[in-house]
């Protein structure tokens, strides 16, 4: 459990932990700092939820900006309340649903309108504490001491207040994220209402016009003991009766004796309708246990982080290790009522099938990369209803292929259609459970028909005219890496000349590459290249049209992840490749005039705290250069991530930016998920063991660790000397022991001939 009080720092606390080791009793949640990436631009929550968890409950201390994107940041200084949904690590904002705020006293009014509600309940807080599942602050101005928990569906308050005093609840359900971005930010709502149910009981629901644009929420709050009266509370008017329609909607349960004994609140949501939230209360909070919650909320936890096992000789290591796997198990979440209906991505309710899951929240741009291969390792029973659920959205959506989906609504946010390479990887993988012929008609019509985003022109021209659509260079590669995925689901479902097509066209990166300067560079419609040009620029002019997505020209030249041996052959071959890379990472750090906050975490060009550069340090080992690659990712690993609120370089992602340390820290990682191949990094770990399934376990050892010992001087697996510098997935799958000797000098031909360098396009 985390203090925030006393950790602000974070090394005070770290240095008083108990030496991890891999035994079975060891508590990995005492590991967990869920404070980590609630400063800076990480955009993480500390509140409690559970492992991929529909319910969120966490404070929220802003609803307005986009370092509040989960509603949470350190330097905001006062809780407005806490919400039931919140997003974890994103660059959007949504969420923030069915905000309560306890306060003593009466309710407050707004002393220039005589009447109405004062716009802000919030209050300075301190003796802030949290561990996963549980979250626990005193609110100073309002004397009131307020701990949260969590069972997938529900969340669960225990409120006490000043002895001796009367207090109140206030429900604003009006309350959500704002689109700050507007000139008049507001938040957006339709079919909003509340309805009072006895003395104890307050339901609603409300439709919300955000990122998710059109969502529908369902809440029902049941007290532990009635409330003494209630106001119902419509566009800040107080009206008579027990329910409202219409409006921005509130609701003040009032408590003449709540300084008597513990006030318990439960919650339960739905998107489907209130009587599937009432539904999803009744079944996983019956009652009013909160210890009982508490401790299945730390059990839960507890066995998933317990699926990787590692010893670290370094406390805040073994802090940002467990703290990072625990961000990456908080998306996808559950979308799905305990009655098994969900509303689909046409805004219609379904009813799962037996076996079936359903999830939302798929940062796909990002969670591609590392966080799905991560799951692929350690997440097998979930992955069925995951992937699963990803084709049988693409078939509901009337947008087809899934982008980005929230909460049963397509924000198609960020480029490329990376649901296909998610599929594909699971498909090579083996994840039984998903129909991937079906998978295969929602991408085919992405590939093929769709005209979105400058698609028509890339089929038509091989590229996206940095003269007719914006971020052109960009979406030309991140197509290019799609149509790649999608010729391996393609050639897996039998479509062998779709296959072949999309192979070819997976090689359209070739048409933005400038072979005088090196650089990927945007294109006009007529094949003349765009001037200005700047390698630190977000593009040719920064008025009217950007080339790249939260990159610049130096970043995206690096974006091939699949044709590796025929990328480098345009740069003139492996040492020219392994020079640009060089250059890259010993480039000045200075950004062009007008960059973006995405790209950071910078070690010369390459920006660590953004997607995109994620498997950059990982191309050495193409190259035949692994040194570099183990040297480049322990700096990144030790310099980018860090145990104090302001951790993490860039935002979490929904657990890619943690995925990519986990994965690291164990000296592997995946630059091109659907090969099925991870390329050995510079393991952090002196020791890991992961938990596979069915019984099958794997031991990572490595041997003679320390921070003076980077390198990969060789690898052994099950004892027998292993010559390649990476290792397929189904040879990680069967278990045993990998062991790499660490040493302090490189060793420079281990990985270096081109039978043991990675394989690529195959």
């Amino acid at each position: 459990m985390i203090n925030r009080r006393s950790l602000l720092g974070a090394a005070s606390v770290a240095s008083v932990l108990p030496v991890q080791s891999l035994a079975a009793e060891d508590d990995l949640c005492a590991h967990v700092d869920p404070f980590i990436g609630t400063g800076g631009h990480g955009h993480t929550y500390p509140g409690a939820t559970l492992p991929f968890g529909m319910v969120q409950l966490s404070p929220d201390t802003s609803n307005n900006g986009w370092d509040s994107c989960s509603g949470y940041h350190v330097k905001d200084g006062s809780i407005m309340g806490f919400s039931h949904t919140h997003l974890s690590g994103t660059g959007c904002a949504d969420m923030l649903d069915c905000l309560v705020t306890p306060r003593t006293g009466a309710v407050v009014l707004n002393p220039g309108e005589p009447g109405k509600i004062e716009g802000s309940y919030r209050s300075r807080y301190t003796d802030e504490v949290a561990s996963p599942g549980y979250y626990a602050v005193t609110l100073t101005d309002s004397r009131v001491r307020a701990e949260l928990t969590a069972t997938l569906r529900t969340g669960l308050h225990r409120y006490v207040f000043p002895a001796g005093e009367a207090g109140h609840l206030l429900i604003d359900w009006a309350h959500g994220q704002r689109n700050w971005w507007e000139k008049s930010p507001a938040t957006k709502l339709d079919n909003t209402s509340l309805r009072l149910i006895g003395n104890d009981t307050l339901v609603g629901g409300r439709q919300v016009f955000m990122w998710a644009n059109g969502r529908w929420i369902f809440f029902a709050l049941k007290l532990s003991r009635p409330f003494s009266r209630a106001e119902l509370y419509q566009d800040d008017a107080p009206i008579g009766g027990t329910e409202v329609a219409g409006g921005k909607l509130k609701c003040a349960l009032h408590f003449d004796d709540a300084g008597s004994a513990p006030l318990l609140v439960k919650v339960g949501i739905s998107a489907v309708d209130i009587d599937g939230a009432l539904k999803n209360l009744e079944t996983e909070q019956p009652g009013f246990d909160f210890e009982g919650t508490r401790r299945s909320a730390h059990l839960a936890w507890q066995g998933e982080l317990s699926r990787i096992r590692v010893d670290l000789s370094d406390p805040n290591d073994r802090k940002v290790f467990y703290t990072a796997h625990y961000h990456s198990l908080l998306a996808p979440t559950l979308f799905s009522d305990v009655d098994r209906r969900y509303r689909g991505m046409d805004n219609q309710v379904h009813s799962l099938k037996p076996g079936e899951e359903n999830y939302s929240t798929y940062s796909l741009w990002d969670t591609y990369r590392a966080a799905h291969p991560l799951y692929t390792l350690t997440q097998g029973p979930r992955l069925p209803g995951m992937i699963g659920g990803l084709a049988r959205m693409g078939q509901e959506s009337p947008a087809g292929a899934p982008i980005w989906p929230l909460q049963g609504r397509e924000t198609d946010t960020m480029i490329g259609y990376h649901s296909a390479a998610v599929l594909a990887e699971a498909c090579v993988k083996g994840v039984p459970g998903v129909d991937y012929k079906a998978a295969y008609k929602v991408i085919r019509k992405r590939a093929f028909d769709d005209d979105v985003h400058g698609f028509g022109l890339y089929r038509q021209l091989g590229y996206i005219p940095a003269d007719k659509v914006d971020e052109s260079v960009s979406r030309t590669l991140e197509y290019a890496y799609s149509d790649w995925c999608a010729s391996k689901l393609a050639a897996a479902v039998g479509a062998h000349e779709d296959a072949r097509k999309l192979r070819e066209r997976s090689r359209n990166y070739r048409n933005l590459f400038d072979s005088y300067i090196y650089f990927m560079r945007g294109k006009k419609a007529d094949g003349s290249w765009v001037t200005p040009y700047f390698p630190q620029s977000l593009g040719h002019d920064q008025k009217r049209w950007r080339d790249y997505t939260e990159t610049n020209g130096w970043q995206a030249t690096f974006l091939n992840q699949h044709d590796l041996y025929g990328y480098m052959s345009l740069f003139g071959g492996d040492k020219a490749f392994e020079a640009k890379l060089d250059a890259l990472f010993n480039a000045p750090s200075e950004l062009d005039h007008g960059s973006l906050d995405d790209i950071s975490g910078l070690v010369g060009q390459y920006a660590h705290g953004n997607e995109p550069s994620h498997h950059v340090a990982y191309l050495y080992a193409y190259a035949g250069a692994l040194p570099k690659t183990q040297s480049r990712v322990r700096m990144l690993m030790k310099a980018m991530y860090r145990a104090e609120p302001n951790g993490l370089e860039g935002n979490e992602d929904c657990g890619q930016m943690s995925a990519w340390y986990v994965l690291s820290a164990l000296g592997l990682y995946t630059v091109d998920p659907v090969s099925g191949v991870y390329v050995f990094g510079s393991p952090l770990v002196n020791r890991a063991r992961l938990a596979l399934g069915n019984g099958r376990h794997l031991s990572i050892i490595a041997e003679g660790n320390g921070p003076d010992k980077v390198y990969v001087s060789g690898v052994r697996l099950n004892g027998k000397a292993w010559s390649r510098s990476w290792i397929s997935h189904d040879t990680l799958m069967r278990g045993g022991e990998l062991r790499f000797l660490m040493s302090a000098t490189p060793n420079p031909a281990f990985g270096a001939r081109q039978a043991d360098r990675p394989p690529s396009f195959v």
